[in-house]
């Protein structure tokens, strides 16, 4: 991607800053880092950080350690880089303060306590909220162009998955042959660990797939997507194993496709998130199966898979063009399963769009 689009990005981050009265800003979570940078989308486990970025009015730096040098190099001016080592807290504090920094601003789910404790010596810090993820909710033309090629890998998996849900198989089969399916055809990884769920099964909205065997003429619930060019998909089909669908199934499925139909097509520029949540919420209760709709409408989907904004009874905000949001309204009864269909969906100037 051209290094201008993550320079523009962090000018307009600088305008949030100071609409906020933040005179420098310490940037941990990994998505906000590489959507500001180009650097490094992951942190290898949640305890280990691979770098930080600080953005000022003026320059702005990347803080690594060496095993990044070289990532770091192909997209930083290596005069802002500072590759730290066991004196992290120090090394860092000292070449901020050779710079005139000495107040951070800072997001504090994505900075460890300990983290916190050190450069609270240092530095006066402020806590702040969403600021970055308020630019990231508007995709560009980009995002939603590598956003589409995610969703239409998420397809092709589907298509294919249908002819492979044979009886006998384990849910944890059939998960291996979803991954193994987006590796095949160019995923960098899988958008979150596959949801697979028999029967009963697909009444749990996150089942963790286990040795339940897929039975003939049963539901089997899969919820999965990709990363495929730094962006992710998200997708959810429940499907009959077996040429007869009961009644009760058929039933269900007709109640989950109005409710998400009814949602997507008043979903526009300036509807709230609440008013897109109730849509939906209101095909249930008019069936009498509000009870069994146990989650939220959607969330946002882009750099991570869960992002703002919400579509839920307590979701805040309304809809814009350039947001990606998934429409996936389910009902659940533990003692027979639950069905799940979804879609992620991309607002447009006049209404919206399924990617």
């Amino acid at each position: 991607m051209d290094k201008s689009v993550f320079e523009k990005r962090r000018e307009d981050l600088k305008s949030e800053m100071h609409a906020r009265g933040l005179s420098a800003m310490l940037v941990s979570l990994a998505a906000n880092r590489y959507y500001l940078s180009g650097f490094e989308l992951h942190d290898a486990q949640c305890n280990e950080s691979s770098g930080w970025i600080v953005v000022t009015p003026g320059d702005d730096y990347l803080f690594t350690d060496p095993r990044y040098l070289d990532a770091a190099r192909q997209v930083w001016d290596e005069n802002n880089l500072c590759i730290y080592a066991a004196r992290k807290h120090k090394e860092i504090a000292e070449f901020l303060k050779g710079r005139g920094v000495d107040a951070l601003g800072f997001e504090p789910k994505a900075l460890h306590l300990f983290d916190y404790d050190k450069l609270s010596e240092n530095f006066d810090l402020t806590p702040t909220e969403n600021i970055v993820e308020s630019l990231r909710i508007i995709k560009d033309e980009d995002e939603i162009r590598r956003m589409d090629e995610s969703m239409r890998l998420n397809h092709e998996l589907f298509e294919y998955i249908e002819g492979e849900l044979i009886p006998g198989r384990t849910e944890k089969e059939v998960a291996w042959l979803v991954e193994k399916f987006f590796r095949e055809h160019g995923a960098q990884e899988l958008a979150f660990s596959t949801i697979v769920g028999v029967g009963p099964n697909a009444a749990l909205p996150h089942c963790i797939p286990g040795d339940t065997l897929l039975r003939e003429n049963d539901m089997v619930l899969i919820d999965t997507g990709c990363r495929l060019l730094d962006y992710n998909s998200d997708q959810t089909r429940t499907f009959w194993v077996g040429d007869k669908p009961s009644d009760r199934f058929k039933k269900t499925m007709d109640q989950v496709r109005a409710a998400q139909q009814a949602a997507i097509d008043i979903i526009r520029p300036g509807l709230t998130c609440v008013e897109a949540y109730r849509a939906a919420y209101a095909v249930f209760e008019k069936d009498g199966v509000e009870a069994l709709f146990t989650h939220g409408l959607g969330h946002g989907v882009g750099l991570e898979t869960h992002e703002p904004p919400s579509l839920s009874r307590v979701g805040q905000g309304e809809l814009e063009p350039g947001m990606v949001v998934t429409v996936e309204p389910g009902l659940y009864d533990p003692a027979w399963g639950g069905i799940r269909w979804e879609y992620q969906v991309l607002v447009t100037d006049d209404g919206c769009r399924v990617m």
